[in-house]
């Protein structure tokens, strides 16, 4: 807001509109360009006021429903109505500050009905109820309210580092849900894998009694074909002991085993055999019953 005055001319600047006086009364605006005057008649250039969009930080403190103490930081864009611009100059002498108290006398209204959650989440519903009244009262003044930004809600800093920790407790509480999820699939993996590798071992295991007794019946009949007069039992005879020999060899020259007491003997070997036929026998008549 400016005063300027010339004998018979005045100069507006764009974006700027003039009041002009008559003996100090108003008479009329001045738009921008040249104008002209009639200073015999007591008609001059009063001043000049600004219709750009001007900017008005305002820094709130408040306290919320839960009681936490917050600083609101929010932007005010105003600007001079044309056609009401005498109002804004003859009414208000700072509009600045009238916009303050009326933003203060609102968000310290609405905001104790929040918490701080509310707040973050419904902060542009402040913004427009704060607009909404601004609109009513500057209107009248000749000023037009064109927005409204909450820039910032800041709350003191031990809340502030109180919600941190509070973040971060959930975060490492999910971690910790995914975690034991992630271990609970390695177990029921792991316990699947020893299932099947006991199952393989099991299947190999049957196989290799089966070719095991598949060579001992093709050794026997070999033999008894080979060697006249020698009979079946003669024949088992022979390959249990060559077997228990190679046991005990193997025993003998294993790294890995302690020492271990075995009966040895010719009778010994003589029961082993017997036990082993027996065995066979009985497996061979179980399944003869069972077809």
């Amino acid at each position: 807001m400016g005063n300027a005055s010339c004998v018979f001319l005045g100069c507006v600047d764009q974006a700027s509109v003039g009041i002009v006086e008559k003996w100090g009364r108003f008479e009329k605006l001045a738009q921008p360009g040249l104008n002209f005057f009639n200073p015999c008649a007591g008609q001059y250039l009063a001043g000049l006021l600004s219709t750009r969009i001007q900017s008005l930080e305002v820094k709130i403190e408040t306290k919320t429903k839960d009681n936490v103490f917050v600083q609101i930081v929010s932007s005010i864009q105003y600007r001079v109505i044309k056609q009401s611009a005498d109002d804004a100059f003859y009414e208000l002498q700072n509009p600045g500050e009238q916009i303050q108290a009326y933003v203060f006398d609102v968000v310290r209204a609405q905001v104790p009905k929040m918490t701080l959650d509310q707040l973050f989440e419904q902060k542009d519903e402040v913004a427009k109820i704060v607009l909404e009244e601004l609109e009513k009262v500057m209107g009248e003044y000749g000023y037009s309210i064109e927005h409204i930004l909450m820039v910032d809600i800041i709350p003191d800093p031990s809340v502030r580092r109180a919600m941190n920790e509070i973040n971060a407790a959930q975060r490492l509480q999910l971690a910790s849900v995914y975690k034991g999820e992630a271990d609970k699939i390695l177990q029921v993996k792991k316990a699947e894998a020893e299932a099947e590798a006991k199952y393989l071992g099991g299947v190999g295991v049957a196989r290799q009694r089966q070719a095991i007794t598949d060579g001992l019946r093709e050794n026997i009949l070999n033999f008894s074909h080979t060697v006249e007069g020698a009979s079946a039992k003669e024949v088992m005879d022979l390959i249990m002991i060559t077997q228990y020999f190679d046991t005990i060899k193997d025993l003998g020259s294993s790294s890995n085993n302690t020492t271990v007491f075995i009966p040895h003997g010719p009778g010994h070997i003589r029961d082993i055999g017997d036990q082993i036929r027996n065995g066979l026998m009985e497996a061979k008549a179980g399944s003869s019953a069972s077809d």
